[in-house]
């Protein structure tokens, strides 16, 4: 009796063991498929399917545009040009309706490697002149114009010729310091004035570059830039054509509009060096415009 339980113990163990052992190989065959939506199951050549595949997939990457052509946030949108009668600032005609002057005697510190200088933002033949130079005192001055009121939603554009030469800025942008620092940019790099770059800072948080290439040298003519800063997005133009488009967390404070031209410290790796042997450069401004929002 002894040896026949011994017996029905070690049959029970190994037919156990061949139950796991068939049932473990008849898996990794695929011989166990759950039904698909269509209700059809059973072995699909013993590939493995995935029970929950991802509903949403990572999208393709998209193409990068060509030169000239809109980010695909912007494809779509509407033409924007300045009125004449949007144009607030015109150096051809003397018209300055919200009171632009130019900074003077004080450097913004931090990567501004120049002091404001009055006489660097001259109007000549119609034109504002904003130059970078070096002074007898071997410091560096450049130019900056901006309004003394702040302004809140609407377009803002310009008619400029921006300067090239490695080191550093021209721009049209928008700001305020006061309750927070709010800002909107359109800044041309003068390493390589084929390209624009936009940007924003929202309660001093930045980190929204997006640089467009034109599709033409900006520093060989006048073009004109601007962007619709709206409650929930910014939408930037070129010659009256949308080409980009942001929609995340953007500023809400009035800002003052501005225009200068500087050269950079300590930020080699995005302006290069700067060139001190191209000096003087300038870049060149028709006019400033602004046109608000009703909404």
């Amino acid at each position: 009796m002894k040896i026949n339980r011994a017996i029905k113990k070690t049959i029970i163990l190994l037919l156990s063991m061949a139950i796991v052992f068939i049932t473990a190989f008849a898996c990794s065959c695929g011989w166990f498929k759950k039904p698909d939506n269509n209700g059809n199951g059973g072995n699909n050549g013993g590939e493995i399917v995935n029970p929950n595949p991802n509903p949403n997939p990572d999208p393709k990457p998209e193409d990068k545009p060509k030169p000239g052509d809109p980010h695909p946030s912007a494809v779509g949108l509407p033409d924007r040009r300045a009125t004449e009668e949007e144009k607030i600032l015109n150096f051809a005609t003397g018209r300055n309706d919200f009171g632009f002057w130019a900074a003077d005697g004080w450097s913004n510190n931090g990567m501004f490697n120049c002091t404001w200088s009055r006489n660097n933002a001259v109007i000549k033949d119609g034109l504002m002149n904003m130059s970078i130079t070096k002074g007898n005192d071997n410091r560096f001055y450049g130019a900056e114009y901006r309004t003394s009121g702040t302004y809140s939603y609407g377009y803002f554009a310009t008619c400029m010729k921006p300067a090239k030469c490695d080191g550093m800025v021209s721009s049209l942008f928008t700001y305020t310091n006061n309750p927070v620092w709010d800002e909107i940019d359109i800044e041309f790099l003068g390493r390589d004035t084929t390209k624009v770059q936009f940007n924003y800072y929202t309660k001093g948080v930045g980190g929204h570059e997006y640089l467009f290439d034109l599709g033409f040298d900006a520093s060989e003519g006048f073009h004109e830039y601007g962007f619709d800063w709206q409650k929930d997005c910014i939408v930037w133009y070129v010659d009256g054509k949308a080409v980009y488009k942001a929609t995340k967390n953007i500023p809400s404070h009035p800002q003052q509009i501005m225009m200068n031209v500087w050269n950079g410290t300590g930020v080699d790796d995005w302006l290069k060096p700067f060139d001190e042997s191209r000096l003087p450069v300038t870049a060149q401004y028709k006019w400033t415009a602004y046109g608000a929002r009703n909404n």
